[in-house]
């Protein structure tokens, strides 16, 4: 239940960071048929490739292990962009912002989701 609770709120929170990225950068745009489908991918790739870069970086530095999760945000907006139609990005710089507005956006939504989730869960819990 809980991993199925963790991917709940990876998927969530990756669709808030995707959707922020769409409507600050003007080189990046959703196709809303194919949201759905481009938020999984993304989802399912970061949880794939999160571990191997991870550990990348405690072998090379340590240092380096702030900067993972950004590099699998880039890496995933890669994959995401080349297999599926639901999302563009056009232009270098686009690419870099677009990486850590989603994973600035999904942090966010990541530590607060959870607040508000299980606060909403509780209060249902009271009244029943």
């Amino acid at each position: 239940m809980r991993l199925v609770l963790s991917i709940a709120l990876q998927l969530v929170a990756n669709a808030i960071g995707i959707i922020v990225a769409a409507a600050i950068l003007e080189d990046m745009s959703l196709d809303a048929g194919g949201f759905f489908i481009a938020v999984g991918v993304f989802t399912l790739i970061s949880i794939v490739v999160s571990p191997m870069i991870r550990q990348a970086a405690i072998r090379r530095s340590s240092a380096m292990l702030g900067s993972s999760a950004l590099i699998v945000s880039l890496l995933a907006l890669i994959g995401t962009v080349l297999l599926t139609d639901g999302m563009m990005i056009s232009g270098v710089g686009t690419w870099v912002l677009a990486a850590v507005i989603v994973w600035l956006a999904g942090l966010v939504a990541t530590a607060l989701l959870p607040f508000v989730i299980f606060k909403r869960l509780r209060e249902d819990r009271n009244t029943t």
